[in-house]
């Protein structure tokens, strides 16, 4: 899929020409020919109308490099997921009471899962060159099983450790089932059937905007290694590739993968040369590369089953918390589903087509559950961001990408060395990733009416309170310990302080309830309506066949009331 060109449309001017000398100001000015209908400023630029579908991308979302390219690519995928995957286990595992060993089999048994859930929604679910990673949104739940099981008798941390995580497996087990009946009854594609463009600019660009936290402030805990990876990046990616047109789509593509590896072998080099033999733990723990403590722990081979840590156990507090995160996942993926629609030259997710997806993901966070992983799956935010910043947006590379995946899970002392790379490294890379994410939701405002004050409104109070108010809740929790709602009932306090942490999700809840009751009908042309309810069928839009449609004619075999 070759770049193209924005069209300008250029309109006749040539009804002044005849006039030798200016007219004086006296003069009236001279008015446009009749059935001329300019906008204000025509005459002075360009008019950039509108595009459905991003036409810049060197590789659609069915359209596929060649092979050795597809695997190049596709590991590229792998180390970007394998950043998020590392931070959350560093986070959760200690406070379970996991030693190093443990942590090396949570870590494969994550990534493990990753590879599966990316092959069942880029196969039948969503269609989408989505990644499914390790979510953050299941940090809240899981806190409160850690707290409320430090109370108990345990021989070794060890032991403390299995009682968790098993009380973690029988929530995801539970809660998994708020998905199914959520996408296999259609309620989630009659949902977002609400949606208009004015909503989807705020989800998707909190979905981005929302991991801040993640960004510069996690790089800046290595600056020396943080800050010379986002420069590096953006020259060489950016600048670099216009020097040269051999040189062009080689960095585009695969810029992160140089600039990671050198600023990589820099980190080995300071630790290899003393550098932070005398600083602060901290410091240690995030720029030297020998800190991960995995390879002597991580098996040479090992194949994650269900049930390896024992048999789950089911806890009704411990439940009900989980369905919370289990409906801010579905928020937040469905979110990132638009995004990477659009960053990979798709039209945007039907309704059927979200329900659908949803289901699966329930299903793969029941997988989660069987296999003991310690959080659930949700879309990978910062692998849609690398589907614009490589401009390769093929399906085939996403579903190439899981075969790393399973590869290192089962093989882990192939993967514990790549978990050597220090974390401000990754965050460098999210700078980048979660900002064209957010600047992608942003592209949506095209199909509205930009000077609508109506629109202006929405907008603007969903994206404030998007960030106001999962700040807020976020820095009560680490001041307090406990989130803002702080009730008698730890399950009915889980859901709604996970709900309210989530930017896409307040900003999903307050753009919706707007939208539909502010003047919904009266408006409905400055809200995009007529441009965005052909997309929400699959029959609506001709162009939805072609990218979400299941392979081997599965459709033909389908209830199809899963398909409409």
């Amino acid at each position: 899929m070759g770049e193209t060109g924005n069209h300008n449309h250029d309109h006749s001017h040539n009804h002044n020409h005849n006039h030798q000398q200016p007219p004086s100001q006296s003069m009236a000015p001279p008015q446009p020919p009749p059935g001329s209908h300019l906008p204000m400023g025509a005459a002075r630029g360009p008019i950039f109308q509108p595009q459905e579908q991003l036409t810049n991308l060197n590789y659609c979302i069915h359209s596929n490099p060649s092979w050795h390219q597809t695997c190049i690519l596709g590991f590229q995928h792998y180390i970007v997921m394998l950043g998020t995957t590392i931070l959350i286990t560093n986070s959760v595992v200690p406070l379970m009471g996991g030693n190093r060993g443990d942590r090396a089999r949570v870590i494969q048994g994550m990534l493990f899962m990753s590879g599966i859930n990316t092959l069942i929604q880029t196969l039948i679910g969503s269609r989408l060159p989505v990644v499914m990673g390790p979510s953050y949104v299941y940090l809240i739940p899981i806190m409160s099983i850690i707290s409320s099981n430090n109370t108990g008798n345990y021989d070794s941390e060890h032991q403390r450790f299995v009682h968790n995580i098993r009380t973690i497996q029988g929530s995801l087990i539970v809660s998994s089932f708020v998905s199914i009946i959520l996408g296999f009854s259609k309620a989630w594609g009659n949902f977002t059937r609400l949606f208009s463009p004015v909503v989807i600019v705020p989800v998707v660009s909190l979905v981005g905007l929302g991991l801040f936290a993640r960004g510069f402030a996690l790089l800046a805990n290595c600056v020396e290694l943080g800050l010379p990876m986002l420069v590096l990046l953006v020259l060489v990616q950016q600048y670099a590739k216009r020097l040269h047109s051999r040189a062009h789509s080689i960095l585009e593509r695969y810029a992160l993968l140089l600039c990671l590896g050198l600023i990589w072998a820099f980190a080995a080099i300071l630790t290899a040369g003393g550098v932070y033999n005398r600083v602060k733990e901290q410091t240690k723990m995030s720029c030297r590369t020998d800190r991960s403590f995995l390879a002597p722990y991580a098996p040479w081979i090992k194949v994650p089953y269900p049930f390896q840590w024992g048999t789950p156990i089911f806890s009704a507090g411990s439940v009900f918390g989980m369905m919370g995160a289990a409906l801010v996942s579905s928020a937040e993926t469905t979110g990132t589903f638009y995004a990477a629609a659009r960053l990979s030259g798709a039209t945007p997710p039907p309704g059927h087509v979200l329900s659908r997806s949803i289901g699966w993901q329930g299903i793969s966070m029941l997988l989660d559950g069987l296999f003991g992983s310690v959080v659930g799956s949700t879309a990978s935010v910062e692998n849609v961001g690398l589907l614009g910043l490589t401009h390769v947006g093929s399906r085939r590379v996403v579903q190439v990408s899981t075969a790393f995946m399973i590869f290192f899970s089962i093989f882990g002392k192939f993967g514990s060395f790549f978990a050597s790379i220090p974390l401000p490294i990754f965050a460098a890379i999210y700078c980048v990733l979660y900002g064209i994410v957010a600047a992608n939701g942003i592209s949506f405002i095209q199909f509205t009416n930009n000077n609508s004050m109506r629109n202006m409104y929405v907008l603007g109070l969903s994206l404030f309170l998007g960030i106001s108010i999962p700040y807020y809740f976020m820095s009560y929790t680490m001041t307090a310990n406990h989130g803002p709602v702080n009730t008698g009932g730890a399950w009915f306090n889980d859901i709604l302080n996970a709900v309210f942490s989530s930017p896409a999700t307040v900003a999903m809840i307050v753009g919706t309830l707007l939208d539909i009751t502010l003047e919904a009908r009266d408006t409905a042309v400055d809200r995009g309506v007529p441009w965005w309810i052909p997309f929400q069928h699959r029959k609506g839009e001709v162009r939805n066949e072609e990218f979400y449609s299941l392979p081997l004619r599965i459709n033909e075999f389908m209830p199809t009331r899963f398909i409409k």
